[in-house]
C-alpha cells in the first residue's frame, strides 16, 4: 500500500509539473507541432481469472507501470493519433497455488490444502513492454484539460519471475519459473479527464504453460487489471 500511495503522489506531482510545462509550450510553439508525447506512471489491482479447480486468489495482488509513449497525430486537429512506446510492468499475485522446482528441474504446481497454515504465497513477474495505442482526445492546442480514450495492445517480455512461500514449517523462494510464458500480450483501455485516468487491462494469453501435478489440469491463469494512470510531458 505504501508503494501505491507513493505512486499516487508522484502521479499528481508530475501532472502538476506537466501542466506548467504544457502552458509554456503552448505559448512558444505552433499548432502544427502539437502532440501528446507522454511519460506515464500508474498502479493496478490485479484479479486472476481462468484459475484451475481448487485454486483461488488470496491476499493482495497489485502492479506498478511506468514508461514513455511517442504520440503520432493522424488528423489536422491532431486529436487522433497512434501511440508507440516502451515501458515496464511489475506485478505481484497472491493465491493458493504452490509453485516450486521439482527434483527433475521441472516446475511443480500444487494447490495448497485449506487446512494448511501459511503466511505468504505469491508469484511475481517483471516485464518490459511495447504499448501500441489508437488515441482519441477532446484536446486542441489551447486546452490544458481534456477527455481521452486510448485503446491498444501491449506486447511484453518477462525479464524475471519468482515464487515465494512462507509458512510455519517451510519457507522458500523459486526464481525464474520455467513454465511461465515469457512473451505476453494484453488488450488495454484507458479513459479519463485531465490528470485522473482509469484503465482496464486484459491478458490475451495465459501466464503459465504447465499442469497441476495431481490432476494434469492446465494451470493457465489470465490476469485482469484495473487501476489509475497519470500522464505527464
Amino acid at each position: 500500500m505504501k508503494i501505491i500511495s507513493l505512486c499516487v503522489f508522484l502521479g499528481f506531482f508530475c501532472s502538476s509539473v506537466a501542466q506548467e510545462k504544457l502552458s509554456w509550450l503552448r505559448e512558444n510553439a505552433t499548432d502544427s507541432l502539437y502532440r501528446e508525447d507522454q511519460f506515464y506512471v500508474g498502479f493496478s489491482f490485479n484479479f486472476l481469472s481462468d484459475l484451475p479447480e481448487n485454486v483461488e486468489q488470496s491476499g493482495f495482488s497489485g502492479g506498478l507501470i511506468f514508461g514513455f509513449i511517442r504520440d503520432m497525430p493522424i488528423n489536422k486537429r491532431r486529436n487522433l493519433s497512434f501511440g508507440l512506446g516502451l515501458g515496464f510492468n511489475l506485478n505481484t499475485y497472491g493465491q493458493n497455488l504452490l509453485i516450486r522446482e521439482g527434483e527433475d528441474g521441472n516446475d511443480l504446481f500444487t494447490p495448497i490444502d485449506s487446512d494448511r497454515a501459511y503466511d505468504t504465497n505469491r508469484f511475481t513477474t517483471n516485464l518490459i513492454e511495447i504499448p501500441f495505442e489508437f488515441r482519441w482526445r477532446s484536446s486542441d492546442f489551447d486546452k490544458l484539460s481534456f477527455w481521452r480514450v486510448y485503446l491498444g495492445v501491449r506486447f511484453g517480455y518477462v525479464l524475471s519471475s519468482k515464487s515465494v512461500f512462507n509458512g510455519p514449517d517451510e519457507s522458500f523462494s523459486y526464481r525464474s519459473i520455467n513454465a511461465i510464458n515469457e512473451f505476453r500480450s494484453n488488450a488495454k483501455l484507458t479513459f479519463g479527464y485531465g490528470a485522473v485516468n482509469f484503465f482496464v487491462d486484459l491478458s490475451l494469453n495465459s501466464v503459465f504453460d504447465g499442469e497441476i501435478d495431481s490432476s494434469n489440469e492446465e494451470v493457465g491463469i489470465r490476469p485482469i487489471k484495473a487501476g489509475l494512470t497519470f500522464f505527464f510531458l
